[in-house]
């Protein structure tokens, strides 16, 4: 329901600034509590460290379509926008594509993965409830010693939202343009030690483009149980998506002509997804100082889909099935100390396979048709860890954590050869065993100055085994540096923050090494030792004026370059890379401001500017795209208690501009550079509308 009494809550430092006040009733400001530092509510002030946190409240709000409207409110934070549900992530990093883009974030639903490590996916936040959440909370830089694998550039947790104390029930209906039809319906109720939800959203769109729609639904059921002594959390979540794809439209520009950038070159590309997954989380307390949780869960996902941004236009179907179970132990000490001792141990069964149909003439070997790879792979990962606190001083707070990750990849060529006919520069590996041994060591301190303001400063290793993908698809012979290793990743960040009332603020800076960077250059040569380094200033910050007016702000500066030299001029002079030279797709500054404005104690209105600054598209640093800033409005009025309409203007303006920006090195520098570009088009002005029923 939206009502007055939540007005700050709804903008406060959804910022991500991490400082994110709660406004009771009595109007007395408290801290806000995050969950994903430690797997347990933890005051933002005792934080070694950010984590961005969007609210149940915010959430409602916006009332996001897609991730990037809700997620990119959070500094250092740029999703980009693909076709329909398709995306490419960023935090604290260039937007990043293929294995890296995949291994790079770790995307999770109440703590757990929402795939396994070894086989995620670049548009893994398709494949998780985010419209009817009960909050986000975003990690950026490497993880706690919690969290492994993946958790390199930055963590997304999906909270599920907890079930109401008395009987709710709503019903949701929005349209929006080129036949865009959302519906979402939510039962809950608490009875007795038992609480439950059901949350159930199902989504039609016509697409921006031709033949580029989509249908999606999503289930999640969440029960809870407590009593005295145990408490358990299960959840199911289901998801399903069948969406028809349009492909990169091409050409310098091309965005800014409307008539072609509706067009859809490929109109049989296409991507069907599911996933399922199962968990139970159980706490027992052993005393009023001690308790252990464990945490068992299943997970399925499957996906097949038409590889149009490869030539030959390659069909791949993946799947894969685990088993896992999260454990720890915490003992809280006098002087408030405190000690978590855990395990989590996972296993993985996958498989991978690229069949080609039809021929690809004038590109690179691997794109004749037939069956490039088929493959299988078992993986077993354990991982114990420890994460201590120690209130050292009277105002100073040091959190210290340690965790190893043993992870086994028993991986079986289906095909019966190394070799791809027709192909003599790429081939498929043999089978066999691939292990990877990863330490994380964490190191932090947080500097108390007021009541209501800390200092802190963190440094974390993140770790992540390769991709499977990354080992085991076609590979390329003869490259420099050998097959992928596990990629790490060093952090140290400084940052102060104010919670409580009045002017909220986080401001982080950050400065991170990378070494074993497994990517594919300009030249779509694959490189397994890169190395890079990234610097950046994040700023965040909510101000209400008065009880009408409020600002919220987050402001990311950032460079993200290239540590080492590479010449690849002898195949396309786009591909060179020198130390220094900025990384593909990383923007220096990125924006998000939000003005409100409460019209009346029942009318809440928002006025958006997204601002993305110019970033270059190849290597060599010759290419870019001029950035863009774009205007949206949100309202909401709650007619009576029970009905609410809302509303969005996107793109106020009708700004020309690209969700995403890219730059193809197969089409020959004969036929002009400015046939290299590419683009996925940002859509103009719209009009979104909806209304919610409570009952």
């Amino acid at each position: 329901m939206f009502k007055r009494r939540n007005m700050s809550l709804m903008v406060a430092l959804a910022l991500g600034t991490g400082a994110q006040a709660v406004v009771a009733e009595d109007n007395l400001a408290l801290d806000e509590l995050v969950v994903t530092g430690t797997r347990s509510e933890t005051p933002l002030l005792e934080q070694a460290g950010n984590t961005g946190k969007i609210s149940e409240e915010e959430i409602d709000l916006v009332r996001p379509d897609h991730i990037t409207e809700i997620a990119n409110r959070v500094s250092g934070v740029n999703i980009q926008h693909g076709n329909g549900q398709e995306h490419l992530t960023s935090i604290r990093s260039p937007v990043l594509t293929g294995g890296a883009g995949a291994g790079s974030f770790l995307f999770l639903e109440d703590g757990i993965p929402l795939r396994a490590a070894g086989f995620a996916n670049v548009n893994g936040l398709f494949e998780v409830n985010y419209e009817q959440a009960g909050g986000i909370e975003i990690v950026r830089g490497p993880g706690s010693a919690f969290y492994g694998s993946n958790a390199v550039h930055g963590l997304v947790n999906v909270l599920s939202r907890a079930p109401s104390l008395e009987l709710e029930r709503e019903i949701d209906l929005s349209i929006g343009p080129h036949d865009l039809y959302t519906a979402k319906a939510t039962v809950s109720d608490t009875v007795g030690n038992h609480g439950y939800r059901v949350n159930v959203l199902g989504t039609t769109d016509g697409g921006y483009a031709n033949d580029s729609g989509y249908d999606q639904q999503k289930v999640t059921l969440r029960h809870d149980y407590f009593s005295d002594i145990d408490s358990f959390k299960t959840l199911f979540s289901y998801t399903n998506l069948n969406q028809e794809t349009t492909p990169y439209i091409t050409g310098f520009k091309a965005y800014e002509d409307e008539s072609y950038s509706r067009t859809n070159p490929e109109p049989e590309a296409f991507r069907d997804a599911k996933s399922y997954r199962l968990s139970t989380e159980w706490i027992r307390e052993l005393s009023d100082s001690s308790r252990f949780s464990l945490t068992p869960y299943l997970r399925h996902t499957e996906m097949e889909f038409l590889m149009h941004f490869l030539p030959g236009d390659p069909l791949e179907n993946n799947k894969h099935s685990s088993v896992g179970l999260l454990s720890s132990y915490t003992k809280d000490f006098d002087a408030g100390h405190k000690v978590i001792l855990g395990t989590d141990f996972e296993y993985t069964e996958g498989e991978l396979s690229e069949v080609q149909s039809k021929a690809a003439p004038g590109f690179a070997p691997e794109r004749v048709p037939g069956v490039h790879y088929d493959y299988e792979v078992d993986a077993t990962v354990i991982a114990p860890y420890i994460h201590t606190e120690w209130q050292i001083l009277e105002k100073t707070r040091m959190v210290a954590g340690l965790r190893y990750e043993y992870t086994k990849y028993d991986y079986t060529n289906n095909t019966g050869s190394t070799t791809i006919p027709g192909n003599d520069l790429y081939f498929r590996p043999p089978s066999g065993d691939d292990t990877f041994s990863n330490l994380s060591p964490k190191l932090g301190f947080v500097q108390s100055l007021t009541e209501d303001t800390s200092a802190f400063i963190n440094y974390a290793r993140g770790n992540r085994a390769p991709q499977t993908t990354d080992l085991y698809r076609a590979q390329q012979t003869g490259i420099t540096g050998g097959q992928a290793d596990s990629e790490t990743i060093d952090s140290i960040e400084i940052g102060v923050r104010k919670v409580g009332d009045g002017l909220q603020y986080e401001v982080a800076a950050y400065h991170m090494k990378k070494r074993d960077y497994f990517f594919t250059d300009s030249a779509d040569i694959n490189v397994p030792d890169g190395k890079t380094e990234h610097t950046g200033l994040e700023l965040g910050m909510f101000y209400p004026f008065n009880e009408k007016f409020d600002i919220a702000a987050n402001v990311t500066f950032a460079k993200h370059e290239y540590d080492f030299d590479r010449n690849n001029s002898s195949l396309d002079p786009d591909a060179v890379i020198e130390d220094g030279n900025y990384l593909v797709t990383a923007p220096k500054r990125m924006a998000n401001i939000r003005l409100g404005w409460n019209v009346t104690p029942k009318t809440r209105t928002e006025l958006e500017w997204v601002h993305m600054s110019e970033y270059y598209l190849n290597d060599s640093n010759n290419a870019k795209y001029e950035g863009h800033d774009v205007f949206n409005l949100r309202a909401s009025h709650d007619v009576t208690e029970n009905f609410t309409l809302y509303a969005r203007l996107k793109n106020v303006f009708n700004t020309e501009y690209a969700e995403r920006a890219d730059y193809n090195i197969n089409v020959p520098l004969d036929n002009g550079r400015e046939a290299r570009y590419r683009y996925f088009v940002g859509e103009k002005r719209y009009l979104h509308v909806g209304a919610s029923y409570r009952f």
